[in-house]
């Protein structure tokens, strides 16, 4: 089991990509806390992972309080004797979800976007790493990002800018807490994510991706690869998998794109491919004058 013996917390980890993490790496072997904002949800992913055989314990906390931080962590010591990894994996969407522009937003809006995207994850990290420090214990530190950290998504820019601000934190912390032998990182998911975000938060927890939620059609898609079946949760979870393992024990600082597809391949030019047609589907036809000049 990669796990085995890790005791690992996870804000946000009710739904989405939180909870399906949850579930993986109970699979692996480890003991987790799983806490979330909305009550019972996170009770409910541990009571799931008692069943099948794991151990677990899920705590009500809002990322956004210094409080419920400082407490994950000392709720997770006091029934496990240790921290091994803290993941800040809470995060919330701009109001309208994309349908309200940025000269129209509020300063509450942006205010709490950064307390739950950014200093969220600070919080539970700042909490975890006091542990580990003050105990000599090594540990792993992860953060959940997004692609929106790379590349800007149309009507999300407050998003945008929360999630760049946890990929400069990833950088920091490493540099930070390297002497201590305490690893940070981040996942950046681009396509396989939890269609509960989009929903209200006391929604039912439905565990797909929005890819799976609509017919799937591999080659009406923005991604370069073409695979017959939808991206879903997991294949973002099997990564961050891979960064609170000892497999990756040598990887600090680094922000990495799940998910993708190949989509970060891609330049900002669209050029001919051989066939003649455009290399980027979610663009229109490039103007003649361009492939005129492009061709010659």
């Amino acid at each position: 089991m990669r796990l085995k013996d890790k005791v690992i917390a996870i804000t946000g980890s009710g739904s989405g990509l939180g909870r399906e993490s949850a579930l993986l790496f109970a699979a692996e072997g480890a003991t987790l806390v799983v806490s979330d904002v909305v009550p019972g949800r996170a009770q409910a992913v541990a009571k799931e992972i008692v069943e099948n055989g794991g151990t677990a314990i899920g705590i009500d906390a809002d990322v956004r309080s210094e409080a419920d931080m400082d407490n994950l962590v000392a709720t997770t010591v006091d029934h496990y004797g240790r921290i091994d990894v803290m993941w800040g994996n809470a995060g919330v969407p701009e109001p309208g979800f994309g349908m309200q522009p940025l000269h129209k937003s509020s300063l509450e809006d942006w205010n709490n976007i950064f307390a739950v995207n950014t200093t969220g994850i600070y919080l539970a990290w700042r909490a975890a790493a006091r542990w580990m420090i003050d105990n000599k214990r090594p540990g792993t530190l992860l953060g959940t990002s997004s692609a929106a950290s790379f590349t800007a998504y149309p009507g999300f820019p407050m998003y945008t800018a929360s999630k760049a601000a946890v990929n400069g934190l990833v950088r920091a912390a490493s540099l930070e807490f390297g002497k201590f032998g305490i690893r940070a990182n981040a996942i950046c998911p681009t396509h396989g994510m939890s269609v509960n975000f989009a929903l209200p938060p006391e929604a039912e927890v439905l565990g797909k991706s929005y890819e799976e939620m609509a017919p799937w059609n591999p080659d009406n898609r923005a991604m370069p690869l073409r695979v017959d079946t939808p991206p879903v949760i997991r294949d973002n979870a099997y990564l961050a998998l891979f960064l609170v393992s000892d497999e990756s024990r040598y990887t600090s600082g680094q922000s990495i794109a799940s998910a993708d597809g190949g989509q970060f391949a891609r330049t900002s030019i669209v050029f001919p491919t051989d066939t003649g047609e455009s290399d980027d589907i979610t663009s229109g036809a490039i103007p003649d004058e361009l492939r005129n000049e492009i061709e010659r």
